[in-house]
């Protein structure tokens, strides 16, 4: 049955998203020349069929913008029926001088030289796909979303997503040469009776200078713009049509896993092994040239990196990235944010079940599918994925029961007013076999008013089958509305309102608030000094925002539950560094006590504290580098001192370290409490060559008293086809802390995964 809420929100999507119009992007199309020969992929372009194109016309964008460029580049790009191919021949006056530090997949560095095409296929000028090579050959390809627009939430990127292409690349005393071939069936496009459309950039970066040349010209009044699809050059293609794919993905898996039970007598831990083993299936079908279809039978995510320590000194959940690689292709089209941290999906809800903040235990992933691309003007997302029934302990003493789940995404968007909007829709449901349900409705809109101006206007409900709390109107809706800027020079501005019911509930999402209105500001000026300061960029501005509680017995404001204030000064070094000075002032009302490291706390109450912070990152394209961050200052009743650093070195293609260490002092002189807490951690990476590569990931977590080791050796015969051996192992570093003595390892895991790609339908891919 169809409550009247659901029935006034379900006509308001259909009314906001039926209301759009489409307007022709006003831009001069270059018609991409098809290749008139045999192109033999070995980095030297020097067949006659690419003497016959002429090159792209390079301008500089960094370090000094329409400088002159201090070296020789030539870049082409043409297709054929099959392949679209791309040609850098990178001069160098020093070709001592040229960086190739990587050899891994998805491992190129700020600290590499590099050579990107990148494509707007859908010509939406929202998302891309970008393609990366280095002077050793390694590729790095990663779907770009939200116009490479980072917003202060991290890269706009997704550097999980991987799909099939081709580099060769030789290097002498005139530079490097690097040569791509991309299977038209790798890309998803708009085909239009042969005729296609797409956006194109492309760039090459000279690591020891932070000097990029780009294609077309790119203004630096955007933090990432050398990404940035809406300002990339619209080309067409003529007489190509995409073959549909079929991939079937079989893998099989074996192991041991060993844990650690307290006996029953509870004087001892007793430690039982016993094997594992499973097997599990993908396939990946092009049911037209912009439509793909994805399913998955007993997914397995043994492979995947281990996520990144994190202690938490705040009263809200922690966040942690999505990593399965399952979840990543045109994983932007499923991107419904609300505010920072808010989210309407939020992928990490299946499969991983969080036993407490920062603690996941996986859940069995029977199957599901997922159809992605566009249907005429309209971008479409749809997700659907069951998971088993599940029962693990919790700290030894009390076991939880998962009950299977069922887990569901439907999601629309299509251009509105202009090129470079958009208005969608979203539908969530999350359905447990012990009756419980829970929907989410949503509808979003980004439109560029003028020039750099958005207004993002983002509307969501849920509809929860538990009993509902709240009586106001707007108990289980959550609003956001933002004027911004988007641009790193001029003005700079983000006026912001957020909204969220006290019964607004997303299971299948992540809000880290709840029950609140929010106002906030930013406002800056960034400039660009003169051609001969040192500086790339200063970035002076201030930010305010407020947090109220809401009125229980209505729509007004309750009282202030944070705030906090202050300026900011941002550097950016045309050597590729760059550092942050704040200074803050904060104020929290807890209504709950706020637990802290070795027994410290916080009382309910209200506190007003300010704060300096200070951050400084070396020039990435320094072989050896490190990152410095520090916090001090008040800390509610108390005070804190926050340092860290992290070091990075690239001892060579072969071998490279990368560290992170955070220490925090904090200090409550009126209970004579102090907690000090220890965060560390060593990543190392040892690459054979571009097939073999061992990663090793140790940390260590004061307030867990635990060392955990993560070890993966990856070797990639060919494309498609991957052997994983991974080995996990939790060790307890404060034993004697708890009667009986904890065992020194806490739980081990050892597993082999096998997996390869069968194309049936594609003889005609070169391997």
């Amino acid at each position: 049955m169809i409550t009247s809420r659901q029935s006034q929100y379900t006509m308001m999507m259909v009314l906001l998203l039926s209301s759009t119009t489409l307007f022709a992007q006003v831009q001069e199309l270059l018609d991409l020349p098809r290749l008139t020969g045999a192109i033999h992929l070995d980095g030297y372009s020097d067949e006659a069929a690419w003497e016959a194109i002429e090159p792209l016309p390079m301008t500089v964008s960094s370090p000094v913008f329409d400088a002159p460029p201090t070296e020789r580049t030539e870049i082409r790009v043409g297709y054929d029926n099959d392949y679209l191919y791309a040609a850098g021949r990178f001069y160098d006056s020093d070709p001592a001088g040229i960086r190739g530090n990587s050899l891994v997949r998805d491992g190129i560095g700020p600290s590499d030289d590099g050579f990107a095409i990148i494509l707007d296929t859908f010509n939406d000028n929202e998302n891309a796909l970008a393609f990366i090579t280095s002077p050793t050959g390694s590729r790095w390809d990663m779907a770009v979303y939200g116009d490479a627009e980072g917003g202060g939430r991290g890269f706009p990127w997704n550097s999980s997503w991987d799909t099939f292409w081709d580099v060769a690349v030789v290097q002498n005393e005139e530079g490097w040469f690097a040569e791509m071939r991309i299977p038209l069936s790798s890309l998803r496009f708009q085909d239009e009776a042969g005729r296609v459309v797409m956006g194109l950039k492309t760039f090459r970066y000279i690591a020891r200078k932070n000097e990029t040349h780009i294609y077309p010209s790119t203004p630096p009044k955007w933090d990432w713009g050398i990404f940035k699809p809406s300002v990339a050059q619209d080309v067409v293609f003529t007489g190509i049509k995409s073959r549909n794919p079929l991939y079937v993905k079989p893998y099989l898996l074996g192991g041991t896993d060993r844990e650690s039970e307290l006996s029953a007598a509870g004087n001892t831990y007793e430690q039982s092994s016993q094997p594992t083993g499973d097997i599990g299936l993908d396939i990946k079908y092009g049911l037209t040239s912009n439509l793909t279809l994805d399913l998955t039978l007993n997914t397995d995510f043994a492979q995947v990196e281990a996520d990144n320590e994190q202690i938490n000194l705040t009263r809200f959940s922690l966040f942690f990235p999505e990593k399965r690689l399952f979840f990543q292709e045109r994983a932007s089209i499923f991107d419904f944010r609300m505010g920072r941290s808010g989210r309407l999906f939020y992928s990490r809800r299946i499969g991983l079940y969080e036993v407490e903040d920062g603690e996941y235990q996986s859940v069995p992933i029977l199957g599901g599918g997922r159809l992605v691309g566009r249907l005429g003007n309209w971008d479409l997302g749809l997700l659907d994925m069951q998971t088993a029934s599940a029962e693990f302990e919790v700290d030894g003493d009390s076991t939880v029961k998962i009950p299977s789940e069922n887990f569901g995404v439907l999601r629309l968007r299509r251009q509105a007013l202009n090129p470079y909007s958009y208005v969608g829709g979203m539908a969530t449901s999350r359905i447990s076999s012990d009756g419980q349900t829970n929907t989410g409705l949503g509808v979003d809109a980004a439109l560029r008013l003028f020039g750099d101006d958005y207004l993002i206007l983002n509307l969501a409900q849920t509809m929860d089958s538990e009993e509902q709390t709240s009586s106001q109107v707007l108990g289980a809706t959550r609003f956001l509305g933002s004027w911004e800027r988007r641009s790193a020079e001029g003005w700079v501005y983000d006026f912001n309102i957020s909204r969220a019911g006290a019964d607004y509930l997303p299971r299948l999402g992540f809000e880290s608030r709840s029950d609140f209105t929010s106002f906030g500001v930013e406002l800056g000026y960034d400039w660009l000094p003169s051609e001969d300061s040192k500086a790339y960029r200063h970035e002076p501005e201030i930010d305010v925002s407020y947090h109220f509680r809401n009125d229980p017995d209505g729509l007004g404001l309750g009282e202030v539950e944070s705030y906090q204030f202050g300026p900011a000064w941002g550097y950016e070094g045309k050597a590729g560094d760059h550092g942050r000075a704040w200074v803050r002032q904060e104020f929290e009302s807890l209504e709950d006590t706020l637990f802290l490291p070795e027994d410290s706390w916080v009382s309910p109450g209200e506190y007003t504290f300010k704060e300096l912070g200070l951050f400084y990152q070396m020039p990435y394209s320094k072989l050896l580098r490190t990152g410095f961050r520090m916090l001090a200052g008040e800390f509610y009743d108390g005070r804190r001192l926050t340092v860290g650093l992290s070091p990075n070195w690239t001892v060579s293609p072969n071998l490279s370290f990368e560290g992170n260490y955070t220490f925090t002092h904090g200090v409550f002189n009126e209970r004579d409490q102090v907690f000090n807490t220890h965060l560390l951690s060593l990543w190392t990476q040892i690459t054979f060559n571009i097939r073999l590569s061992v990663t090793t990931l140790a940390q260590y977590n004061s307030e867990d008293d635990m060392v955990s080791i993560n070890f993966r050796l990856r070797y990639n015969p060919r494309e498609g086809t991957d052997l994983y051996l991974v080995y996990n192992d939790g060790l307890n570093t404060d034993r004697e802390r708890e009667i009986p003595e904890l065992p020194f390892s806490d739980t081990r895991t050892v597993l082999l995964k096998y997996s390869t790609t069968f194309l049936p339908k594609l003889s005609w891919i070169s391997w």
